[in-house]
């Protein structure tokens, strides 16, 4: 059995409440106590899409492990679990009974009604026990699947609660990779072509003409010149380019079926059938 010292440790350390498939459930939120024999014998932990829902897990069965308590429940069970209100602090006899009822065990101690654990270690609840009491004077009604009960009964309904959850939608990435194209461009070259220049004989160039032999063979070259385009390439960064993304806020309809009760009011005797939400 776990003790109360080691729900306060894990109180104190934010512990968690693991369901016998191994997932998380949640986390503890408050310890309920058997009135009379002072043993913890309820754990809360809160469900829903927002936290909301706290829901009552019976601890006969629970062990410790670590910074959690397992329980022999999956997270559907408890989820699906009846909601109570303990406003008071306390769980009545009939809602401990129903709760017994839907986890398959049977009553500790079938006059008691848990209450919450106190902030110190085996401190009780100054509250009284939160249990419905009749004047005589009320009127009293056989409840046709079984114990008495006054005239009345509860109505309940759900209530669709909606919100949002962040999921993977998918990937964008940037990749990079090398392609070829032919660029044509236009450059100027220039070369050097022979032209032939006659001067006649002068007086200036007379003397330059009549050196050497009378009659010779002779040879002159002359080298020429042209240009010719020459190509290098250089790697230039040109831009950077990165991936970032923009929240677009859109409406989208969610559409769910919920229950609710409804209460006919059937009296003998006359012809009246009332309906009533």
């Amino acid at each position: 059995m776990i003790s109360i010292d080691q729900l306060q440790d894990l109180l104190g350390r934010g512990g968690t409440i693991i369901g016998g498939d191994g997932y998380e459930i949640g986390h503890i939120g408050q310890i309920y106590m058997d009135d009379d024999t002072g043993q913890p014998e309820w754990v809360t932990v809160k469900t829903g899409l927002f936290g909301t829902a706290e829901r009552f897990i019976p601890l006969a069965e629970g062990t410790i492990e670590a910074d959690s308590i397992r329980v022999p429940y999956d997270k559907s069970t408890v989820k699906d679990s009846p909601r109570m209100n303990d406003d008071d602090e306390h769980l009545s006899v009939g809602q401990e009974e129903a709760l017994f009822q839907y986890y398959g065990l049977g009553h500790s101690s079938p006059d008691s009604d848990p209450g919450l654990l106190a902030g110190e270690v085996g401190e009780q609840s100054s509250k009284a026990p939160s249990k419905d009491r009749h004047d005589e004077s009320m009127v009293q009604a056989q409840d046709t699947s079984g114990p008495n009960t006054d005239a009345a009964m509860t109505r309940s309904e759900e209530r669709l609660q909606v919100g949002t959850e962040k999921v993977q939608s998918g990937k964008a990435r940037l990749r990079k990779y090398v392609v070829s194209e032919t660029v044509t461009t236009t450059v100027p070259v220039s070369h050097e072509e022979v032209r032939i220049e006659r001067e006649p004989i002068t007086e200036s160039n007379r003397d330059a003409a009549l050196s050497g032999a009378e009659l010779t063979e002779e040879e002159v070259e002359v080298t020429l010149h042209a240009e010719r385009p020459v190509v290098e390439k250089e790697t230039v960064p040109v831009e950077r380019i990165r991936l970032n993304t923009d929240a677009v806020t859109e409406e989208q309809q969610v559409t769910e079926e919920i229950r609710k009760e409804q209460i006919d009011t059937d009296i003998d005797g006359t012809d009246e059938n009332r309906h009533q939400r």
